[in-house]
């Protein structure tokens, strides 16, 4: 049986970290040099790879009638607060600076996920599915960014 109320806050939360994830990567982005075409590029796949995991939450959370809380980042959220940290660890804009904050984001996102999935509220098969789905998208998210850090850092 479906926990509407803890399947929404759930949902919700992951909404707030797929919105941390976007803000994160738009400041990756800002701080990218004009030079480093390849990250800029990668980061904005991110968003919109992010723009669509909120989107699919979003119609789950309304199919179970859910309220929705579309805007907003994890600050009160109880998976994790993903990237809020990262927007503020930008402690320089050189690439591997950069990519080093980048995974960091991208291993909360993946926290949250397995936060989510083994936090015992009650998901019909459909959510956790999609869940798991997302999760999985996020794992290959985080290895390119894994592999162009582990690449940066080879070259210095």
């Amino acid at each position: 049986m479906l926990n509407t109320e803890l399947a929404t806050e759930l949902l919700n939360d992951l909404v707030k970290v797929n919105n941390d994830r976007i803000a994160g990567y738009q400041r990756a982005i800002n701080e990218t040099k004009e030079l480093d075409i390849d990250l800029k590029a990668t980061f904005e796949k991110m968003i919109v790879e992010s723009e669509g995991y909120k989107q699919e939450l979003i119609s789950k959370l309304t199919a179970i009638g859910g309220d929705v809380e579309a805007d907003g980042t994890t600050t009160a959220g109880k998976i994790y607060r993903a990237w809020m940290d990262v927007k503020a660890t930008f402690s320089g804009s050189d690439r591997a600076t950069i990519l080093d904050s980048c995974e960091f984001g991208e291993d909360a996102a993946q926290r949250a996920y397995e936060s989510a999935l083994v936090s015992g509220a009650e998901l019909d098969e459909e959510i956790r599915q999609l869940i798991t789905e997302q999760q999985a998208s996020l794992k290959i998210a985080h290895d390119l960014i894994k592999k162009y850090r582990d690449a940066q850092h080879a070259a210095k």
